[in-house]
């Protein structure tokens, strides 16, 4: 969830890429002459399924190059193209018992939960039930107030795209092994952790609505403040919001938002952390996500998570215009560039360039020892799902991490000769 700004050293680009994993599921029913309708059948399912298993083997085999260069305890992988998917993984799903990683298990979401709550907040957008210049102060009358911070001035666009400069209530919330036990199976609720966000002042003032180039900051903060503002608008809480509006109608059953319960359900992989105050993995599995609220709460799957991006980037979910609002970017700080060069953020979405034309939209999600990172092609023809477990607090082992899956989701959303998607 990029709870902590991390400044990354040196120039990741550098880093050597491997060629482009290609996957190639061909059904050949045109292209078979057969002297039967069952024989062209039978060919076109044997073609399929050689296909499927090469494309998995290949698939495989850049989950267990993403493990080593990353560094990570287990890796999961789902790949889109087209219909066709296919899922590999490498390591072990849990350390101390040796489990193979399950297919399709349950994940921490993190972070990638903010472009579900954003879809929202644009569809009642549409509904003309809310407006993104309304100021939070309209919807939150005097909540957000003193050391600087001022409701009256921060918009639901500001909240939404990380311009407002409120500060990140995560940062306070500690990165040792220690303060993980402590925090570990505490209720927090959303008023709670804006009063700790307004502790501190303002980083900067919040943009105008048309400034191309805004301050910008990332913070939890303005999630969990998007989610009070439905709740306020709708009289339900955010997650019932989601679970009717988006989760119902794509059928995504995997998705949910536990609320105090601090498992996940079975099959999952275990998450660890190499926290600066251990030597060894924690396994950071089981563990409240009250602190995450509108911000990070969610359980999902690899599938839930393509399917709801893809639906999104494909018009499902918003009428175009409101689409379109949320995909208006604005650049990124130089310590996300260094990481992600060309990096843009838009409301709930953030937009990077493919190194084979077009750009990838996704939302990523980090908690202490799970990384989600997704990507879908511009118009939703291809899609991928990166889930790797065993992170770093510190700052050479998280940039190599992070360069590793930055480079792999290119090369899976580039399949060699690959034009603009």
């Amino acid at each position: 969830m990029f709870p902590n700004t991390i400044h990354l050293p040196g120039n990741p680009t550098a880093v050597t890429r491997r060629r482009c994993c290609v996957l190639a599921v061909t059904l050949a029913g045109s292209a078979v002459v057969a002297t039967a309708p069952a024989a062209a059948a039978a060919t076109a399912t044997a073609t399929a399924a050689h296909g499927a298993q090469a494309g998995g083997a290949r698939l495989r085999r850049e989950a267990e190059w993403l493990l080593r260069e990353g560094g990570y305890v287990n890796v999961a992988i789902l790949l889109r193209d087209g219909s066709e998917r296919i899922e590999a993984s490498a390591g072990p799903g849990d350390l101390r018992t040796g489990q193979p990683m399950p297919r399709g298990g349950a994940l921490r979401a993190g972070s990638a939960t903010k472009a579900f709550v954003a879809t929202v907040v644009l569809q009642l957008v549409a509904e003309r039930r809310l407006s993104l210049t309304d100021s939070v102060d309209r919807w939150l009358p005097g909540l957000v107030a003193g050391n600087g911070n001022d409701g009256r001035r921060v918009s639901v666009r500001n909240l939404l795209g990380h311009t407002s400069g409120l500060h990140n209530y995560s940062n306070e919330l500690g990165d040792t092994a220690a303060d993980f036990e402590r925090l570990r199976f505490r209720h927090t609720g959303p008023a709670e952790l804006v009063a700790a966000a307004l502790r501190f002042p303002p980083s900067f003032p919040p943009a105008a609505p048309d400034d191309p180039a805004p301050n910008w900051e990332y913070s939890n903060t303005n999630y969990v403040l998007a989610g009070m503002i439905i709740e306020r608008i709708t009289g339900r809480h955010w997650a019932e919001e989601v679970r009717a509006r988006v989760l119902r109608p794509l059928g995504l059953t995997g998705t949910h938002a536990p609320g105090d319960d601090p498992t996940l359900p079975a099959p999952y992989a275990h998450s660890y952390h190499r926290f600066p105050d251990r030597d060894q993995w924690v396994d950071t599995t089981v563990r409240t996500m009250s602190w995450a609220d509108a911000a990070g709460e969610l359980v999902t799957t690899h599938a839930d998570l393509e399917r709801f991006f893809t639906a999104l980037l494909r018009g499902r979910l918003l009428p175009p215009a409101h689409l379109a609002l949320m995909r208006e970017t604005v650049p990124m700080p130089p310590d996300f560039e260094q990481v992600m060069p060309g990096v843009r953020c838009g409301l709930g979405l953030m937009r990077q360039p493919l190194p084979c034309g077009g750009y990838r939209w996704g939302h990523g999600g980090d908690v202490e020892g799970s990384k989600i990172r997704v990507g879908v092609t511009e118009h939703g023809r291809r899609g991928v799902v990166i889930v790797a477990n065993g992170t770093y607090t510190d700052d050479e082992h998280g940039l190599r991490a992070e360069v590793a899956v930055q480079q792999l989701t290119d090369r899976l959303l580039c399949p060699e000769g690959s034009a603009r998607r």
